[in-house]
């Protein structure tokens, strides 16, 4: 199936270091290419890939499970690190939760972690439910575009694929009892008002990761998708200043602010 118009994958070569973001469930690296251009601008080497079966129709998602996402993440983060010195991993709803399993996985190759509204349980009696429900309802309304600033738009799926989201239900089982193995720096950023994950999933995090170095930032203006969203130009800021903060004295920020321009 063709790509929707705006959901191709990002990715600028800048310095050496690097950032990968990881768009949401049932959406495309659009939520993202903005944070990504921004952080390209500054001389980042910058990834956003678009996960197996979005971008195109629902049903395509419904042939897909966690491990097929996670595995696409896990490549672009393969790249980013053979590429190179440092490499940040941020995501934004279930790309926090994929961002979270790259963390427990992977350790020190992460340098630190960015998190916005990241999903970690199910809310709901029918998220409870999901399995059963799936297979004799195939889908129900989407979830996309839950932004409070007029105007604002993500590119989502406008139905949401119920056995995609009782496999995100598995995969939250196996990132929340590996949450005491997240150790790295993290930046943790979540809207006081949320109509898709519940802020309390921002709540459970905090509460299990073994980082030290955390930071907790409240989104007072913004619903779920914050990165196209009022305090967007905040958590651009924040993030960037998250990284040079981090990359300071290792020769590598520098280096990563004389990079080139921002490519598509």
């Amino acid at each position: 199936m063709p790509l929707m118009p705006g959901a191709e994958p990002y990715r600028h070569d800048g310095g050496e270091i690097g950032v990968l973001l990881c768009h949401g469930f049932t959406g495309s690296p659009q939520s993202l290419r903005p944070w990504g251009q921004y952080l390209a601008e500054r001389g980042l080497t910058v990834s956003v890939p678009l996960l197996p079966g979005h971008g195109t129709r629902w049903q395509d998602m419904q042939l897909t499970g966690w491990q097929d996402w996670y595995a696409e993440v896990d490549r672009a983060l393969g790249e980013l690190t053979d590429r190179c010195s440092r490499v940040f991993v941020g995501g934004l709803s279930m790309g926090g939760t994929l961002a979270l399993r790259l963390a427990a996985r992977h350790g020190a190759q992460i340098s630190g972690l960015i998190l916005v509204n990241p999903s970690v349980k199910a809310d709901s009696a029918q998220l409870k439910v999901v399995g059963a429900l799936s297979r004799v309802v195939p889908s129900v309304k989407g979830i996309a575009n839950d932004i409070a600033l007029e105007g604002g738009g993500e590119l989502g799926y406008d139905r949401t694929p119920l056995r995609a989201v009782h496999s995100l239900t598995r995969l939250w089982r196996v990132v929340r009892p590996a949450l005491p193995q997240v150790t790295q720096p993290l930046l943790l950023l979540h809207s006081r008002v949320d109509h898709v994950v519940h802020p309390s999933n921002s709540t459970v995090v905090l509460g299990a990761v073994s980082s030290t170095d955390v930071t907790e930032k409240v989104l007072e203006r913004s619903f779920h998708v914050a990165t196209l969203d009022h305090d967007a130009e905040r958590i651009f800021a924040e993030s960037y200043a998250f990284v040079e903060r981090l990359s300071a004295g290792a020769g590598a920020a520098g280096n990563a602010v004389k990079g080139g321009t921002a490519g598509g």
